[in-house]
């Protein structure tokens, strides 16, 4: 079996070593110090000056709108997973969908003024399969319209755009470290900011609030993360710049097998350099797309149909009205192909010999 994905899991002696002292402390959460530990290493690794290291990458989402104190409506991408949806309505707010430039999968900011409205508070966009929005152009319709932008930046570990973090944009930037991203502490997520402010009220949100034993500064959740995540998330950052390395390699491989596919790859903007997350294809027609789903299926081989079907269309929002053209081409048209550290070459020659010869008969 091939899955879409495998977590990467680092030699057992080197988490051995951490989980030996997590038993010698019993320490096991609240802010300990590998914990601590790991998000001074992730801001020297991203070059980052605030982070901090949560629960996963919705609280991050969730954390971060609460932190901003957003109300009303929220632009967002209609081409996400669904964390980046239902974290909008969680907190109390409604999603405006804007549809995406059907180049990268990113949300089209040309479109973005015409949504906004007077109730509109800000703008939650996602780096799709970990490429780079806008940022530049997003940046500049906010701080004209007096809007906070959030990024979703669960695919986007390690990107960089003009030689910063992709981390560095936005009032705040959320990461996933899942199981299933490149870099990962089983389940874990951060969020990031330029703001102390706004950092230190993310800090009180993350713990319930408290600021000392006996007193709270503020209303909070649960949003903190173990030593046993941080301990993981400490190996696994020894071995991410490998990880990312060979990812590339891999997802070269599949371009040159693929030069005649039907279908295109999402563009990745200049002076951006990329993490390799995830390596879709956007094949020419949702029928073609399927086909190749049901004999690679066959073949025991199981790509993802990221990001299908988009948010606008979920069940328990009113935005039946609302046509995002491009995203729905996109999403009945994508299949993001198995990419992970211990795949082989010799795997990627089979899947791509099944899509070509689906394509070609």
């Amino acid at each position: 079996m091939i899955p879409v994905t495998k977590p990467f899991l680092p030699p057992i002696e080197e988490y051995q070593a951490y989980l030996r002292d997590i038993w010698t402390r019993n320490w096991l959460t609240n802010n300990g110090p590998l914990v601590n530990e790991l998000e001074l290493k992730l801001k020297d690794y991203l070059q980052l000056n605030h982070l901090l290291f949560v629960t996963n990458g919705t609280i991050a989402i969730q954390i971060a709108i609460k932190a901003l104190g957003l109300k009303g409506k929220i632009i967002t991408t209609p081409f996400s997973y669904v964390a980046t949806t239902t974290s909008i309505v969680w907190e109390g707010c409604e999603p405006l969908f804007v549809d995406v430039d059907p180049n990268t999968g990113n949300i089209d900011p040309s479109r973005i003024e015409a949504a906004i409205t007077p109730d509109t508070s800000a703008i939650l966009a996602t780096h799709v399969y970990g490429n780079p929005c806008e940022v530049e152009a997003i940046d500049a319709i906010a701080k004209k319209r007096n809007l906070k932008v959030i990024y979703d930046g669960a695919h986007a570990f390690g990107v960089t755009f003009k030689g910063k973090s992709i981390f560095e944009y936005g009032d705040v930037s959320t990461c996933s470290f899942h199981a299933t991203k490149l870099f990962h502490t089983v389940e874990g997520g951060s969020v990031s900011t330029k703001d102390p402010e706004v950092l230190k009220q993310m800090a009180y949100l993350r713990n319930f609030g408290h600021d000392g034993p006996e007193k709270f500064a503020t209303l909070g959740i649960n949003g903190k993360n173990s030593e046993f995540h941080a301990g993981m998330g400490l190996v696994n950052l020894k071995h991410v710049n490998r990880i990312m390395e060979r990812r590339e390699m891999l997802c070269k491989h599949y371009d040159d097998f693929l030069r005649n596919v039907k279908g295109t790859r999402p563009l990745i903007a200049a002076h951006v350099k990329y993490n390799y997350a995830y390596y879709p294809v956007i094949f020419e027609s949702e029928e073609l797309a399927l086909k190749i789903f049901d004999e690679l299926n066959r073949n025991w081989i199981y790509p993802r149909r990221y990001f299908y079907p988009t948010l606008e269309t979920l069940s328990y929002l009113n935005n039946k009205e609302v046509k995002c053209v491009h995203a729905a081409s996109m999403a009945s048209r994508v299949l993001c192909l198995p990419l992970y550290d211990t795949l082989s070459k010799e795997e990627i020659d089979m899947i791509c010999r099944i899509i070509l010869r689906v394509q070609n008969n």
